[in-house]
């Protein structure tokens, strides 16, 4: 890594984890956020990611992004970003890698499914039940609860959006156990993983969109933004069908976007007088972020991808069915706690809210294709 500047979180500087580690290389030399990095990666809430939907439900196709394949490339903008302003790249990409941990199995159908379902409980919010899976739930070591993560990395997870005025019960346990500053800002890698997440999913979930048919090119001219740069790219590429241009188009909106974060970001700091990272939470401002005139250019594109895409008739039909599976299994396991596995049941809380936050628990780490089985299963089919 290149030598971090000012403002930066660095590892020497960490306020530590939650329960104390022996100092140890048996490992691997690696400072506090790369271990970070690793236990993430090894744990079986991130490979799970594999099979939750990121666009389409259960698709059919190879070659569409689930949340494993967007949380890795959401990582790999990160970093591109965190490198040219100088902040701690391990820190950032781990927060990229973890961020999407805690989304229930077919998206936000199953996360507004199971929302619903968990109100009486306290309800649910997938970016606390990162925290709370990373916490609490994932457990592989035989010393502690979770995986032991560092301040930084469950700061940044828990306020990557901006403060928490008002968290809702599960990060308030992880808050009430280890203090996360929810009022202050979050740190400028927190800030830059939000702002990557956003361009990650701006711009593949279009070339998803066009693979899938319900996008097409004549729609996406409909958008200033879009239009300029792909006149630009036939210009250079006259001889290349339309289609063959598409990716094109999306690395070229995501280089467009990330240097606009990376200049924008400049300019924020030199202006707000940052001097360190303690700046940065108390700057009072997002830092890392879009200038206003790109802000305004992906707030039209992500209002065309909610209208044409993510509301598609097709989309819309998919997430009746998924809304179905998630709320008539979590109706099931409640009403006959014997339809849990063996090592659910086992530590299933006598008495509500804990009773039927275990259930949600449960729900929650499901993959859509686990959640489908259980659900004919249990429930017969669909039909």
């Amino acid at each position: 890594m290149s030598q971090l500047a000012p403002h930066a979180s660095f590892p020497d500087h960490s306020r530590g984890r939650l329960h104390a580690e022996p100092k140890s290389d048996i490992r691997g030399p690696r400072d506090i956020f790369q271990r970070d990095r690793d236990r993430i990666i090894h744990s079986i809430a991130f490979r799970r990611l594999r099979h939750k939907t990121q666009v389409f439900i259960s698709p059919d196709g190879d070659h569409y992004r689930v949340r494993l394949t967007h949380s890795l490339e959401v990582a790999q903008i990160g970093r591109t970003i965190a490198r040219a302003l100088g902040v701690n790249e391990d820190l950032t990409e781990a927060l990229c890698l973890a961020h999407d941990i805690g989304h229930p199995p077919f998206g936000h159908a199953g996360e507004d499914a199971l929302e619903a379902a968990m109100k009486p409980f306290g309800g649910f919010d997938h970016n606390a039940q990162t925290l709370r899976t990373l916490t609490h739930l994932e457990s592989p070591y035989p010393s502690w609860p979770g995986l032991n993560l560092s301040w930084e990395l469950l700061e940044g997870l828990a306020k990557h959006n901006g403060p928490v005025a008002r968290p809702g019960w599960a990060l308030a346990e992880v808050d009430a156990g280890f203090d996360l500053r929810l009022t202050d800002w979050p740190s400028l890698e927190a800030q830059i993983a939000a702002i990557s997440d956003d361009i990650a999913y701006d711009n593949h979930d279009i070339d998803d969109g066009i693979r899938a048919g319900l996008l097409d090119i004549d729609q996406l001219l409909e958008l200033p933004f879009v239009a300029e740069h792909w006149e630009a790219i036939l210009a250079r590429h006259p001889d290349v069908r339309p289609r063959r241009l598409i990716g094109e188009l999306t690395r070229e909106q995501i280089g467009i976007m990330v240097n606009d974060v990376i200049e924008s970001t400049r300019g924020r700091i030199q202006q707000l007088g940052i001097k360190n990272a303690d700046d940065v939470r108390k700057a009072g401002v997002m830092i890392g972020g879009f200038s206003p005139d790109m802000a305004a250019r992906e707030r039209l594109l992500k209002t065309f991808m909610y209208e044409k895409l993510y509301h598609h008739p097709t989309q819309n039909e998919a997430a009746v069915g998924a809304s179905k599976i998630v709320r008539e299994l979590f109706v099931a396991y409640r009403n006959d706690v014997r339809l849990l596995p063996l090592e659910w049941r086992e530590n299933l809380p006598e008495h509500d809210p804990q009773r039927s936050r275990h259930i949600g628990d449960f729900l929650a780490g499901m993959t859509d294709r686990y959640a489908t089985d259980r659900h004919r299963e249990i429930c017969g089919d669909m039909a």
